[in-house]
């Protein structure tokens, strides 16, 4: 018994190792691929389902997709919409697991293992070692599906166990819904659809599961994987990335819930169709095996998600109202002074823990603003109550940056691929440069307490130099936080007109003020008040050009 266990668990433990390691070194291989998917992403949904489909079938992983997608709805790269349409597309990239599980490649395990020890750790460029990584994974992912067979075959004529797995009987309404229920634990506990539903394939490959019962633990299984995507959101303000986790749950309860209505029919459809294909019985045995039964369960796992996805594309905007209601109720205000929450959740899948700090980012760059923008306004009303603000956000602007740096710093001495490490210093240029645009903030903060303190004021001409530079430098600040949400074509060219146009204007500012001073317009004490904050609003916009660098991918 005890080595039973031990064997069938270490088979399931060497097939979910076997499944990271692909999928991370596919994440690997394919990451720059997945981000022009992504960015070339369409409004219409069919396109938006087949894009989740081909993103997951090319990192094997529908958690990694979601997560990813999560990430690019908090951030605002895409809408909640386009963002559920691939979700649902990711559901169908999933199952090519399965499919490949089912072509029985176990003959090839070792010999793939061994070419994936020789790439991954004899070879020096890294994309040949994260080549090694997808097939050792491969090697390992099969050679565990063999040892996990090898575990199950001693209990196939042990009464005790026939007669537990006597109790995943479809037939029945309580053996259907036992059926769900434990594919859907299993799949929360290992935080793995493919691997469960590869433990399901051995099962029942071992005569130990009929095909309906094996069907019923695979749907539940689809519920299960819904887990990750909420987990996602745990510690997450953002109101959509909540509601696409909801479409998502609702996606699969729903569905499951609809599929056991009809279960019999579906599994009759099931076998029909597979029967067409050309497969053998369903319940054909050579030797002790049931040899066709895992094509069967492939494709009744593909089949399920693509009827499930078709369904829900048609009544996709009903599924979004349904989703928003389950969600919390949107704030009307920023969360200014709320702190990066990432945890560990994503800290192996860089793709998509990269995404989610790009979105702190961007929060980070809405609160320099909001800062920026609260602070120049007392210039106008001369407000000293309201000016008092501007510490508390500084601090947590620096705060903010703390942590961002720290999670940057933990990604990338994980394995990153170059393109990976290249934005990921990229992210720690622009989290600096707001970090520096804060403290430029501070020092106007610090002179404007000084002038209104002193209760001092400027010339009309002084002041109306200093509204035009005010102007300039917060229409930078908006483009470089609009640009992290979507890059325009001309945004270098943008960015430099306004760098030379900010530069050109603190010279003659200065010059102008120069002449005032000699005409004796202007006093010393607003002179040298004047003359800080020019320097302060000119270096937050050479901040600003270094920011644009960053977003754009020059630095």
């Amino acid at each position: 018994m005890v080595k039973v266990l031990l064997t069938t668990f270490g088979g399931l433990g060497m097939f979910i190792l076997g499944m990271k390691m692909m999928t991370e070194g596919l994440q690997m291989t394919a990451g720059k691929r997945i981000k022009a998917i992504l960015s070339a992403v369409s409004s219409n949904r069919v396109i938006g389902c087949l894009t989740g489909t081909v993103v997951t079938a090319m990192v094997q992983s529908s958690s990694a997709t979601t997560v990813m997608l999560i990430g690019f709805v908090t951030a605002g790269l895409m809408t909640l919409q386009q963002a559920v349409g691939m979700i649902l597309g990711a559901n169908i990239g999933t199952t090519v697991t399965a499919q490949l599980i089912a072509f029985k490649l176990t003959s090839l395990a070792l010999p793939a293992i061994a070419l994936g020890v020789v790439l991954k750790y004899f070879t020096q460029q890294k994309k040949t070692r994260y080549i090694g990584e997808v097939i050792l994974g491969f090697g390992m992912l099969f050679y565990g599906m063999t040892v996990m067979k090898h575990g199950l075959s001693p209990i196939k004529s042990d009464p005790a166990f026939l007669d537990f797995f006597t109790k995943f009987d479809p037939s029945s309404v309580g053996g259907l819904l036992l059926c769900v229920v434990v594919g859907a634990a299993l799949t929360i506990m290992v935080q793995s659809s493919s691997a469960t539903i590869g433990l399901t394939m051995t099962l029942a490959g071992q005569g130990l599961l009929t095909f309906p019962g094996a069907m019923a633990l695979v749907l539940g299984e689809n519920i299960g994987t819904t887990i990750t995507a909420e987990l996602a959101t745990i510690g997450s303000n953002n109101i959509n990335a909540h509601r696409a986790a909801r479409a998502h749950t609702m996606f699969n309860v729903l569905g499951v819930t609809l599929m056991l209505c009809i279960f019999p029919l579906f599994v009759k459809l099931v076998e029909t169709v597979t029967l067409g294909m050309g497969a053998g019985p369903v319940d054909q045995v050579v030797g002790d095996d049931v040899v066709n039964i895992a094509r069967y369960i492939a494709n009744g796992h593909t089949m399920f998600n693509v009827i499930n996805a078709s369904f829900f594309l048609l009544v996709l905007p009903w599924l979004i109202k349904v989703a928003i209601l389950l969600s919390p109720k949107e704030s009307e205000e920023i969360d200014y002074y709320r702190l990066p929450n990432f945890g560990d959740r994503l800290i192996d899948t860089p793709i998509a823990a990269i995404v989610e700090t790009r979105s702190e980012i961007l929060r980070m760059s809405e609160t320099a603003r909001y800062m920026f923008r609260k602070t120049v306004k007392r210039l106008t009303d001369r407000d000293y109550k309201k000016l008092a603000k501007w510490r508390q956000i500084e601090n947590h602007l620096d705060d903010m940056q703390r942590e961002i740096m720290a999670y940057l710093t933990r990604i990338y001495q994980s394995d990153v691929s170059e393109s990976e490490a290249k934005e990921i210093s990229s992210l720690m240029r622009m989290t600096n440069n707001i970090e520096r645009v804060g403290d430029s903030v501070e020092n106007i903060a610090q002179a404007l307490e000084d002038m209104l303190e002193s209760d001092l004021t400027f010339t009309e001409s002084a002041q109306n130099d200093l509204n035009q530079l005010v102007e300039k430098v917060g229409a930078f600040v908006d483009l470089v936080t609009s640009a992290m949400r979507q890059l325009p074509s001309n945004f270098m060219t943008q960015a430099d007109i306004i760098e030379n146009t900010i530069d050109a204007m603190r010279e003659k500012f200065r010059d102008d003020h120069i002449q005032r001073l000699r005409s004796c317009e202007c006093g010393l004490d607003q002179g040298l008040i004047y003359v800080n904050l020019l320097t302060n609003l000119e270096k937050i916009g050479d901040y600003c050009f270094n920011i644009a660098e960053a977003v754009a991918g020059k630095k």
